[in-house]
């Protein structure tokens, strides 16, 4: 497990693709369970604890369903189990170092700091995304950042149809 958490810093740090990982389907239900749990701990700052839990489902089940979307379009299905684990696991250990950030901002310590740190990670994230799909369908980094963007605005939407308390709607 330990190489595992190694390849995944190593794939925020443009180090590795999402290739390097092994096509593992126990490897991708093990993420999407540390995904799961590392979101509701996110979501569980501002929200009761069932909606926290079913937003980090969601939020697993885009990812999941994003890749292989994404992957049957361009005839890559081959290359499902690695980006899927590399999106999960990066997903994952960002919004983990993001929960200091999120907290600290909902209690009104430090908040204009931990804004800062929010959207840097949220930068990041959206690049490590673009770095993942550039590597798993071949594409130039403008294509991939353009498809990382598109992904990650959509599952902000579909977030917020889904639970309009995400949006600031009651």
């Amino acid at each position: 497990m330990f190489e595992v958490i190694k390849l995944l810093f190593d794939i925020c740090l443009f180090k590795k693709g999402p290739q390097d990982l092994p096509p593992s389907v126990w490897l991708l239900r093990l993420l999407i369970v540390i995904d799961v749990i590392v979101s509701f701990l996110m979501v569980s700052i501002r929200t009761d604890w069932l909606n926290s839990l079913l937003q980090a489902i969601v939020g697993a089940l885009l990812i999941v369903g994003f890749s292989w979307l994404m992957l049957y379009v361009s005839q890559k299905r081959e290359r499902f189990y690695q980006t899927s684990c590399a999106i999960l696991g990066t997903d994952a250990l960002i919004s983990f170092f993001a929960l200091p950030g999120m907290a600290s901002m909902m209690i009104g310590r430090g908040a204009l700091l931990a804004f800062i740190l929010t959207i840097a990670l949220m930068i990041w994230h959206w690049a490590v995304t673009g770095h993942i799909f550039r590597n798993a369908l071949g594409q130039t980094w403008t294509f991939s950042l353009g498809l990382a963007f598109l992904y990650i605005l959509g599952s902000y939407q579909v977030m917020a149809l889904l639970f309009p308390e995400v949006a600031g709607v009651k």
